[in-house]
């Protein structure tokens, strides 16, 4: 009796040993890539809904315990977009699960590629094969004189093109099979010399990066996607500004001025903007590109000039502070930059050296130089498709 009584124990301590994480609770997360549209809902294990507005780090309000399992899925696509979950399942490992990853791509802009051409005042449209990354030219739309910039709204429905020498912004919609038709107004008035149009990422306002004018001009977006100046028509910026970024959340705003420094903003609730306490941040010799991580954590600045990236943090108010590391090399004249939407990469295109740089971003947000990879004659932009596979 007192043998069956001590196996009996014995089995009991042991299924404790096993279990005695079993008891303890932990979340449930991920991080969020590319989101630009509204009404994305997550869930875990079919409930536990999780309206996610934003991009970077989420986390379920309910906790599980060890080794119980997780499957989480998307229970509303947001507006204009697709997102798909990696890492989505499995049993929690005995602590919190944080590796789950939701990105964000834009359907129509996935398919169709547009670019200025600066020469003849027209924008081509390529259809993208997404087996494959290659696009087939489908034909032109008339802008205005030598078109500067092209930029899609997040919804994937209307394209805004820069015209540099015109001092407007032609306005299009897209139609299913790509093609661009002039909106009813079919350009607005900027500033002087207008290098680039930036839509934030609710789709409700555009800015204007003025090189010209050293200004910002402001607008509001319609039902249509047109462009209505704001009361305030423009925002001072520094000396010949060349483009325009916004933070992943929609409340701060970043322009590069050809200068030598960074203006910074806050994006009011109507749209409008206001310097920061702060107002601008130095960066290097002639500044012409920004870009913001997907996380909203990192900003970058291709310096043509140097020959380099500027490295910044982003704090809690929105403004940029250089990292320990201030600058990263990139090839002759670095003209663009882009963060691809996972948020592990970074391309610069060096219009002078011809070439693409390749960088990693590390664990706090700098960059680690990869190999070149050659490019065209001049290369002035360069972007990735929204499902992160080509560029």
């Amino acid at each position: 009796m007192r043998a069956a009584t001590a196996v009996r124990r014995a089995v009991l301590l042991a299924v404790l040993a096993v279990c005695g994480g079993c008891a303890a609770s932990y979340t449930v997360g991920g991080v969020v890539s590319g989101l630009s549209g509204t009404g994305l809902v997550l869930q875990n294990n079919g409930g536990n809904d999780l309206s996610i507005n934003a991009n970077g780090p989420f986390t379920f309000t309910k906790k599980a315990v060890g080794h119980a399992p997780y499957n989480v899925t998307v229970l509303t696509q947001p507006s204009g977009q697709t997102c798909s979950v990696t890492n989505g399942s499995g049993s929690v490992p005995g602590a919190n699960v944080t590796d789950i990853l939701v990105n964000c791509s834009n359907a129509i802009r996935a398919f169709y590629t547009f670019v200025a051409n600066f020469s003849d005042g027209s924008v081509s449209t390529y259809a993208a094969d997404l087996s494959s990354g290659r696009l087939k030219y489908l034909g032109k739309a008339a802008a205005g004189t030598n078109p500067q910039s092209v930029t899609v709204d997040p919804s994937g429905r209307y394209v805004y093109v820069a015209n540099n020498a015109d001092k407007t912004v032609s306005q299009y919609t897209i139609g299913a099979n790509g093609a661009l038709t002039p909106m009813t107004s079919p350009t607005v008035a900027t500033g002087q010399f207008p290098f680039s149009v930036t839509v934030d990422p609710s789709g409700r306002y555009a800015y204007v990066a003025n090189g010209g004018g050293n200004s910002v001009s402001q607008y509001t977006l319609g039902a249509d996607g047109s462009l209505t100046p704001m009361s305030t028509a423009t925002v001072a910026a520094g000396t010949n500004p060349q483009s325009v970024a916004i933070d992943p959340s929609g409340k701060y705003v970043y322009v590069a001025n050809d200068g030598g420094n960074v203006s910074q903003y806050t994006i009011g609730a109507d749209g409008s903007l206001t310097p920061m306490s702060t107002a601008t941040v130095a960066a290097g010799t002639g500044p012409q590109s920004l870009a913001v991580d997907p996380s909203g954590r990192y900003a970058y600045v291709a310096n043509s000039g140097n020959n380099n990236v500027s490295q910044y943090t982003i704090g809690a108010d929105g403004s940029l502070a250089p990292m320990s590391t201030a600058t990263v090399a990139a090839g002759a004249g670095p003209q663009s930059i882009t963060v691809d939407p996972s948020g592990k990469y970074v391309y610069v295109a060096n219009i002078t050296s011809g070439n693409v740089s390749q960088y990693t971003i590390g664990a706090d947000g700098s960059l680690a130089l990869l190999a070149s990879i050659a490019a065209g004659s001049s290369p002035r932009s360069v972007s990735v498709d929204p499902s992160g596979l080509y560029v």
